[in-house]
């Protein structure tokens, strides 16, 4: 009886839904696209704000680690908020948070106001998954399936977006000004969703785990930490493991809180699930390996002439090499949904982790023209948005209505953490390589070697995935 009112009122909200159609996607769309955007300003403002206020990039980096660490604990926190009665509230006041965080980020305040602003910016992360959450009550379910999967491949490409606008603005009006976008487009994206958001469906109820947030928090803390303090692995190795250690234990702790509690902030149960479970596995293996060749691909074009390779770009100019990126995701989140209906989303999955996979061997065999740079950043991007217009629909194929938000935001979760490891494999086999101030060429190929790995495990999984689709099918 309890799924009875949010089930009616559901049915009831689609006939509205057709006529909000139109003025909803692209509202959905735009949110999803300016807090990744914004998010990601931070990638190529970190050697600005260094020099603006006088700090070690290490401490600019926290400008982007701030952003992801906030942003992986909002997002499971908003997702149980999203499942609730109160999801237009949610929504509006997270963005007055990012808009309240983005104002920060322009004001001539110290360094550590400028880091508060840019945790405020990272908690928008956590709407992606509302948003889908959205779109599934309230949109037909045909129509639905398409634009949740656009929406996770705009929540990816948002960087490839931001990046080259970020770099040109701080390029001739300083970080503050790059900044000054995050605060005009967070505004315009508040303004978007007063005006369009539609109250959930009746019935719902949702309740935080208060507990469960703390710990994982504080494991997501020590994880991004570890991902982004690099000089930590190679100096005091002991000291890193050890808080890796104590990052395991927390996370153990938080799946027996949330088990047990009444109102989980996850649901373990359903993560379990042989399904979700793998399309989280396959998201958190294939994010590292996504992540690592969209670093070593930005930090091989900026690399100078003098290191015997690279091309030397500016921030600015090396920005432009994820537009192809960007372009070519969004070209296969768009054709995605009209593949499946004839080819089932695990297999989706493999066959975009095939297609990173090629990324990473072109990157291997074939870097000296700044062609083949271009080249090999758009196959990653055509294989990341097959990737990601997949995803949801592995997940929410076992997934009740009412808990969309709450499990592709622990999805979320995942993608962050692995993207953010991504990262630091690949900061660790650069610095591990040969080479002083610059890592020897064939460090990049030992990484895009690594890369292949990793995406050959994720293909594997996905394979693992349809083949047991496959197996219930039938039976």
């Amino acid at each position: 009886m309890t799924g009875q009112p949010a089930g009616g009122a559901a049915v009831k909200a689609l006939p509205v839904a057709r006529s909000e159609d139109r003025p909803l996607v692209p509202a959905l769309m735009f949110i999803a696209l300016v807090v990744a955007a914004v998010a990601s300003l931070g990638t190529p403002l970190i050697t600005s704000v260094a020099t603006s206020f006088h700090v070690s990039l290490g401490s600019a980096q926290w400008t982007l680690t701030a952003a992801l660490l906030s942003g992986a604990v909002a997002t499971p926190v908003l997702g149980r908020l999203g499942a609730g009665p109160h999801r237009r509230a949610t929504i509006l006041a997270t963005l007055a948070v990012v808009v309240a965080g983005s104002a920060l980020t322009v004001l001539p305040l110290p360094f550590a106001w400028l880091l508060a602003g840019r945790a405020a910016q990272g908690v928008g992360l956590g709407l992606t998954a509302l948003m889908m959450g959205v779109a599934r009550d309230h949109l037909p379910e045909e129509r639905s399936a398409a634009v949740i999967a656009l929406i996770s491949v705009v929540s990816i490409i948002g960087a490839g977006v931001g990046y080259p606008l970020a770099a040109l603005l701080a390029e001739f009006g300083g970080v503050r000004a790059a900044y000054g976008l995050g605060l005009v487009v967070t505004a315009a994206a508040l303004l978007t969703a007063w005006r369009s958001m539609p109250d959930a469906p009746e019935g719902r109820s949702a309740h935080v785990d208060v507990a469960g947030a703390v710990v994982l928090a504080a494991a997501l803390f020590l994880v991004l930490f570890l991902a982004g303090e690099r000089n930590l692995w190679s100096r005091h190795l002991a000291v890193a493991a050890g808080l890796a250690v104590v990052a395991v234990v927390l996370l153990c702790v938080w799946a027996v809180i949330e088990l047990r509690s009444t109102t989980p902030l996850v649901d373990v149960r359903a993560v379990r699930h042989p399904a979700v479970a793998g399309a989280n596995l396959a998201m958190f293996v294939g994010g590292i390996g996504m992540y690592l060749l969209l670093t070593l691909i930005t930090r091989y074009a900026q690399t100078p002439h003098g290191a015997g390779y690279g091309f030397g770009l500016t921030t600015f100019v090396a920005g432009l090499v994820l537009i192809p990126f960007s372009v070519l995701g969004f070209v296969a989140g768009k054709l995605t949904p009209r593949v499946r209906t004839r080819i089932a989303d695990p297999l989706l999955l493999a066959g975009s982790a095939v297609v990173v996979g090629g990324g990473f061997a072109l990157f291997a065999a074939a870097r000296s023209d700044l062609a083949e740079l271009f080249a090999a950043m758009g196959v990653l991007g055509f294989g990341v948005g097959g990737f990601s217009a997949a995803m949801p629909g592995v997940i929410l194929a076992v997934t009740p209505r009412s808990e969309t938000s709450s499990a592709m935001s622990f999805n979320y979760v995942v993608r962050s953490v692995g993207y953010s490891l991504g990262s630091a494999v690949g900061g660790l086999i650069l610095a591990a390589g040969p080479g002083d101030l610059f890592p020897d060429d064939s460090a990049y190929t030992t990484a895009a070697l690594v890369g292949i790995g990793a995406m050959a495990i994720t293909t594997l999984t996905s394979l693992a995935l349809a083949r047991r689709r496959s197996s219930e099918t039938n039976s």
